[in-house]
């Protein structure tokens, strides 16, 4: 009875409506069973003339009679009970079979619905599931999902819209605030020197939330899914530009570099300038998130059914439940992990999103050995022998 209540809808609907026909046919078994137990059966009996018999023949004859009436009594009611038992037996799997069967056929809309609401996600909120057919309870309920996607599409939207926005106006103020630090710096006369080393830091504050700032724009951008410049790009290619940009980075804090395993062979359909700047944050973050000679592995490799971005480096035995949490944006592992303040908290979550906007995904993994692997999986477009020129 657990399993039955614990069970799918349809295993309910099967057990309800294979009970109401086994009913039926319980009580259609019962009524004639009922009805013939009032029938008389007569059986013809070949006897004398009642002239010729005594009276002690005649009762003799009667008994005679009596008894083989009981007998036949008997025998139809042994095959009544038969028939009966053997009806109930297939009314039970018609039943069964005919109550699933009408399950299945009523609970088809609701698993249509299912499935199409199970494909529709934040990044394809536009899709609704349109189910026809008459004004009746599952419309109903399709429309109501239908509107409820709708006004969650309005809201993504509106934040997306406002993230851009806001981020857009606030670079006018920036720029007008260093404009103001370098017309105060290039005064003739003599600066205090306490003026010099505080426009550095305000300049140190603004650059960095300048790159704040122009991380929103693409995280919004991306999360939009405007990908206008798409085009097939070397995956290795673009790793090695990002890393070779890097080198000053990498040579200040005396890191090893293994880039062995990067190919200019992986190729990857998207846009030019967000996979540029998926590959520039992951390797930062290797950067920025190491110690002083530590390492860095990098692999641009594909198995012909996806591409593969791999970036290793060592450190100490970080827990994978934070590490998981690192695509969303703002989070990061603490001071423990950084050894600085630097850093945004967005690097992953954008890699994240662009990766999501191209079909592909990211997976941060805590090495068991300590330190941190990230894999950012896009869609191949070919494994190519020789790069074209």
């Amino acid at each position: 009875m657990r399993k039955l209540r614990d069970g799918t809808v349809r295993l309910r609907f099967t057990a309800l409506y294979g009970a109401l026909f086994l009913l039926s046919g319980i009580g259609l078994l019962a009524i004639t069973n009922l009805v013939s137990l009032g029938t008389r059966v007569t059986s013809p009996v070949g006897t004398a003339p009642v002239e010729r018999l005594t009276p002690g023949a005649a009762q003799e004859l009667i008994a005679r009679l009596q008894s083989q009436l009981s007998e036949v009594q008997a025998l139809q009611s042994r095959q009544l009970l038969i028939g009966s038992a053997v009806a109930l037996a297939v009314m039970a799997v018609v039943s069964i079979v005919l109550g699933r069967m009408v399950a299945g056929r009523v609970l088809r809309p609701l698993r249509t619905i299912t499935a199409a609401t199970r494909r529709i996600s934040a990044d394809n909120l536009h899709e609704r599931l349109a189910v026809p057919g008459p004004a009746d309870e599952v419309k109903d309920l399709a429309d109501t999902i239908d509107d409820l996607l709708e006004r969650l599409e309005g809201s993504f939207d509106a934040q997306r819209r406002f993230v851009a926005n806001a981020s857009h106006e606030l670079r006018t103020p920036l720029a007008t605030m260093r404009a103001s630090l370098d017309v105060a710096l290039a005064k003739p006369e003599p600066v205090p020197a306490q003026t010099v080393v505080l426009s550095e830091r305000l300049r140190t504050e603004l650059d960095r939330v300048d790159r704040l700032l122009e991380g929103f724009l693409v995280l919004a951008r991306t999360q939009h899914g405007a990908l206008a410049d798409r085009a097939e790009v070397s995956l290795g290619r673009t790793v090695s530009a990002a890393l070779a940009a890097r080198a000053a980075g990498i040579t200040a804090r005396n890191l090893t570099v293994h880039d062995g395993d990067v190919h200019d062979s992986v190729w990857t359909w998207g846009s030019r300038t967000l996979l540029s700047r998926l590959a520039e944050n992951v390797i930062d973050n290797a950067i920025t998130h190491n110690h002083d000679g530590g390492w860095i592995r990098l692999s641009a490799t594909s198995d012909g059914a996806t591409a593969l971005l791999v970036v290793e480096t060592g450190g100490p035995v970080l827990d994978q439940e934070q590490v998981a949490r690192l695509a969303q944006p703002f989070e990061r592992l603490g001071t423990d992990r950084t050894g600085s303040g630097d850093g945004s908290g967005l690097g992953l979550s954008i890699v994240a999103a662009i990766a999501t906007a191209h079909g592909g995904g990211l997976e941060p993994r805590a090495r068991p050995d300590g330190g941190l692997r990230v894999t950012v999986s896009l869609p191949p477009t070919s494994v190519r022998a020789e790069a074209p020129a």
